[in-house]
């Protein structure tokens, strides 16, 4: 399997707001059909959040995920991934309600707490449609809370479930914090560590921060982790190929930037998919299938999401 490079799809996040781009899923049908369309591009693995449908706010509540998960899982053999990350102002507990109602195959678990911002995208984007979209977009004052409480909380409500991680660790720190876990024995291998770059408050961008943090996972992990990447805006295909070439996995999707290319916002998430999906086979890889990436994994099976 090491040919075989996994494609996740964050098709909606809780980052950027619907005036920002119309390509950006916010109702139920909008985020059912753009998973679909990114399996469909190539991506084994859907990872996401949901929407009030009307105001495109984030929503956390179990009854939100419902009308998508059931269409996802109808049309689509993709793996779900269902955040516990939710907003960075919300409680563990409200984060963690969605994973522990559907008990998906896998879930994100951010590895420690950070400084959260993005209003540096004040620069870019001025007018919004719905009043909390500014004040989400323009505060400073957020620390996103995932202390060593709230990492074990989240671990106690879904390692029963059979529910793997997506290990979301955006600084070294993160890093140390999981083998912390590993060590406990509260947490196993494979681990699927997804290194984040280019958001504020978090490492940067830079060819030398990915190397840094891949060192830091070889040295703390081995041959324990499956290594993925995430890069933030105009990061995002540029940290791909850096990661696609030394074997790791890539994540992209509109949850992580609205890009499609320099000056260029992308059409739809499947467009994202295809542009890592010829990063992937340029470089003489293959893209894996989604019951690829299950055994990759070690995951329970799609069967098992409670719809």
């Amino acid at each position: 399997m090491s040919r075989k490079i996994i494609i996740t799809c964050a098709v909606t996040g809780a980052i950027h707001t619907p005036s920002m781009s119309k390509a950006l899923p916010v109702t139920p049908q909008e985020i059912a059909d753009a998973a679909i369309g990114a399996a469909e591009a190539g991506a084994a693995i859907v990872h996401l959040h949901a929407r009030n449908p009307k105001t495109g706010q984030p929503d956390q509540s179990p009854e939100a995920f419902a009308p998508f998960l059931k269409v996802i899982k109808q049309r689509s053999n993709a793996v779900v991934n269902l955040t516990t990350g939710g907003s960075p102002t919300m409680t563990v507990d409200e984060r963690v309600r969605p994973a522990e109602y559907y008990k998906p195959e896998v879930a994100s678990l951010n590895m420690g707490s950070m400084n959260f911002a993005f209003f540096g995208m004040l620069n870019r984007f001025k007018k919004f449609e719905h009043e909390w979209e500014r004040k989400h977009v323009e505060n400073k004052d957020i620390v996103f809370r995932n202390t060593f409480q709230d990492i074990e909380y989240v671990l106690s409500k879904l390692s029963g479930s059979g529910t793997r991680f997506e290990f979301e660790c955006y600084d070294t720190a993160h890093l140390y914090n999981l083998k912390y876990f590993l060590d406990q024995g509260l947490v196993k291998a494979p681990l699927f560590v997804q290194t984040v770059f280019g958001l504020q408050g978090g490492t940067g961008a830079h060819p030398e921060d990915v190397l840094h943090m891949k060192r830091t996972a070889d040295r703390l992990f081995g041959d324990q982790y499956v290594w993925s990447v995430l890069g933030a805006g105009r990061n995002q295909l540029p940290i791909a190929a850096m990661a696609a070439a030394m074997g790791g996995n890539i994540r992209v999707g509109l949850e992580d930037s609205l890009w499609a290319a320099p000056g260029r916002m992308a059409e739809s998430n499947a467009e994202q998919v295809r542009l890592a999906r010829k990063i992937i086979e340029g470089l003489g890889l293959e893209v894996a299938t989604p019951d690829e990436a299950r055994e990759i994994l070690h995951l329970k099976g799609g069967d098992t999401l409670e719809v």
